[in-house]
């Protein structure tokens, strides 16, 4: 039998109010400057300039760096790294969904480990920690910002490179719902199911383990019962309250059993055609599970149950056909055609996810010619 571990942040912040909280501990870290990593629209909205008071009223300074896009790369890695060095910060805090997270982590593990982010594409690539990251979360579904998974478009190569690593983890994260009631729709549903996809990956993962399974479960729980009216309620409490916590356990259970072929591909659409990860997953997540029920049939059955048990809109549905219904639900996008995607790229696509490390723990290891069908039965609708 191998030894399990078991990684998340040493300290988590979740609820109303947790923001103060946060910024309160960060002080007592001792830290004089902080490097913000976010992006433009929480600038525009004075998110980040009321992290910046308030971290002034606690004697702490900050700058403030917005150049994150959506989907992360290597030149905003390199941006942020040299704002920085530039500007004396001895810490960094990131704030936002799952793009600032990333790019953070990279910015703060190319910070003491040297070289360039490229370097640490894999697994436990860096020898030493990252620069201590504050990661104060605004949307419920990536979990990034208490994973040690970090994913940064390499522009050049037009991929995005998987980098899991141990000192990637946040030292504190936040998680403070009243942040997230400002999510527009789109936005709450392609988190959310991300939120999912992370939860019934890492339940069928060939390292899941007992404490991942409860992690997951508990999370396709929450997702079923709650997704929905944080999509037509965006300021619904109990709703982004519970989602928080949904997309927190999710992260739980990936952070630790790890993922599969549903992020290796969809890191690929988002490298290549830019598009919203989220909403990648959502599409994917269907027919990657049809392809594992040979050998995941009893797993994903449960997960089905789940689902079906806390969302009468659901209720009888086979698990494929419930995943498939919340997603309409929700109003993902029906098919990869409709985003763009082009049937001449699936070999390259393909290609490129057989070495995406996600996919090293799907339950059914396939070829080419595999993942290649799971991409021309995500194009049409579903």
């Amino acid at each position: 039998m191998t030894v399990s571990q078991f990684f998340m942040p040493t300290r988590n912040l979740i609820g109303a109010g947790a923001l103060d909280q946060g910024l309160a501990e960060v002080a007592r870290l001792g830290f004089k400057k902080a490097l913000i990593v976010t992006d433009k629209p929480l600038v525009s909205l004075g998110v980040a300039q009321q992290v910046v008071d308030k971290l002034a009223a606690q004697n702490v300074d900050a700058v403030v760096f917005d150049g994150v896009q959506p989907n992360p790369t290597v030149g905003n890695v390199n941006a942020g790294l040299a704002l920085l060095k530039e500007s004396g910060a001895d810490f960094v805090i990131s704030l936002g969904g799952g793009s600032p997270h990333d790019a953070a982590k990279g910015i703060a593990l190319v910070a003491a480990n040297g070289g360039k982010i490229e370097d640490y594409e894999g697994l436990d690539k860096s020898a030493k920690p990252q620069l201590t990251l504050v990661a104060i979360n605004t949307t419920a579904g990536t979990a990034s910002e208490m994973t040690r998974f970090t994913i940064i478009t390499d522009e050049s190569r037009h991929v995005k490179m998987a980098i899991v690593d141990k000192h990637v983890t946040p030292t504190l994260s936040v998680n403070d719902s009243e942040l997230m009631e400002g999510m527009p729709a789109a936005l709450t549903a392609a988190t959310g199911m991300d939120a999912l996809t992370h939860a019934v990956e890492a339940y069928v993962s060939t390292i899941a383990t007992p404490i991942t399974d409860a992690c997951a479960l508990k999370a396709v729980e929450l997702i079923a019962a709650w997704l929905p009216t944080a999509v037509k309620e965006p300021g619904n409490k109990q709703a982004r309250e519970q989602m928080a916590y949904a997309q927190f356990l999710a992260g739980m259970a990936f952070n630790n059993a790890s993922l599969g072929y549903v992020h290796a591909m969809a890191h690929q659409l988002g490298g290549f055609y830019d598009l919203p990860h989220g909403v990648c997953n959502a599409l994917l997540l269907p027919h990657v599970e049809a392809y594992n029920m040979s050998k995941a049939a009893d797993r994903l059955n449960q997960v089905g149950a789940v689902l079906a048990a806390n969302n009468p809109d659901l209720a009888g549905l086979e698990v494929i056909d419930a995943i498939k219904k919340l997603a309409d639900l929700v109003g993902i996008p029906k098919s990869l055609q409709e985003l763009g995607v082009k049937r001449e790229d699936f070999t390259t696509l393909a290609k490129n996810a057989l070495k995406d490390v996600c996919g090293l723990t799907n339950p059914v290891q396939g070829g080419l010619d595999d993942i290649i069908g799971i991409f021309e039965a995500a194009y049409g609708p579903r």
